[in-house]
């Protein structure tokens, strides 16, 4: 799997953030790529991963996998670890179209 390089549009993190512990919130673990990429951001701006929290509701053991190999000593909290991924790289049997559900669409 591969991920793409510098795609953070805009990071706007406290002087001190190096020193800090941060909480990561995302709803949906699938692939992991994007909790990769900001987990970078936070890691570029001199945030140690055993200071980083990423908190989900749901997870693909894919997912899962693809953070730890990319950021072994990230904590990972999570409320609930699905099956697998789909071919489509959707979390199985997952909670339907999360971004529907969460914006009214």
């Amino acid at each position: 799997m591969t991920y793409l390089q510098n795609t953070a549009v805009y990071a706007k993190l406290p002087e001190d953030i190096s020193d800090r512990w941060v909480l990561l919130l995302d709803p949906m673990l699938a692939t992991g790529g994007s909790a990769i990429q900001a987990m970078q951001v936070l890691v570029d701006h001199g945030v140690q991963p055993s200071k980083i929290l990423f908190l989900n509701m749901i997870a693909s053991p894919e997912g899962l996998q693809n953070v730890w190999k990319a950021f072994p000593d990230v904590r990972v909290i999570s409320a609930w670890v699905d099956a697998k991924l789909s071919d489509r790289c959707y979390i199985l049997p997952g909670l339907g179209d999360y971004g529907d559900r969460y914006y009214s669409g």
